[in-house]
Order: C-alpha cells, then structure tokens, then sequence
C-alpha cells in the first residue's frame, strides 16, 4: 500500500464519518422537533438531546475544517 492509498483510505474514512454524523444530526434534529410539540415531553430527555446535536454539529464542522484544504498554504 502506498503513501497515496493510505491518504486516498484516510480520506473516505473521514468523509464517511462526516455523512454519519450529519444523518444523526438531521435525525435528532427531527426528534427533537416532534418532542417539542408534546406538551408531556420530559424536559430534561429534550435537553440532552439538544446537547447531544450540538457536540454533533462541533464535530461535523471539526471534520469539515480538516477536510478543506488550508488556503494559505
């Protein structure tokens, strides 16, 4: 295996990765939204779901800042 297979492996790893995070974020956006509309909704189930999205969002812009390639160099 090659350097450049190694990057090229690396790469789609990390790119599927981001597709995972982003399909949980949209997901628990989605529950999050139903929740919101009961009005018997635990509280503190919807804070930690609206925690948990937010560490996905954190996370999904990390992958996507390491993904783009550093214009100034």
């Amino acid at each position: 295996m090659t350097d450049e297979d190694k990057v090229n492996t690396e790469l789609f790893a990390r790119m599927q990765r981001l597709r995972e995070l982003r399909i949980e974020h949209r997901d628990l956006d989605d529950v999050i939204c139903r929740l919101s509309m009961d009005i018997y909704v635990d509280e503190l189930q919807l804070r930690r779901l609206k925690k948990r999205k937010l560490m996905l969002k954190d996370q999904i812009m990390r992958l996507e800042s390491e993904l783009i390639p550093d214009l100034n160099a």
